[in-house]
């Protein structure tokens, strides 16, 4: 094709705009849902639960998921960061 067109850079622009630009946000908005998550009732008392009143964080698995996800935004963020000040 042209010369003055690097494809290969490119397309490595358009993946990780694609990752930082839709991944981090949609990947933080997991890991809220998953916070978020009931937990399971078996042994627990029975509790009534309206809208007003919302129980957040009663599913250990939700808790462990959504924080490995809150981990890897803030890898990312803390990489992006680095990059800027390294300037590579």
């Amino acid at each position: 094709m042209n010369s003055w067109i690097d494809l290969d850079a490119l397309w490595k622009i358009v993946v990780i705009g694609l990752l930082a630009g839709a991944g981090l946000p949609a990947l933080f908005a997991v890991g809220l849902r998953a916070v978020s998550l009931p937990g399971r009732g078996g042994g627990e008392a029975t509790t009534t639960v309206t809208a007003d009143d919302r129980i957040i964080g009663t599913n250990p698995v939700g808790i462990a998921a959504g924080a490995l996800c809150f981990a890897i935004v803030l890898a990312g963020i803390g990489w992006g960061i680095y990059s800027v000040v390294a300037g590579t």
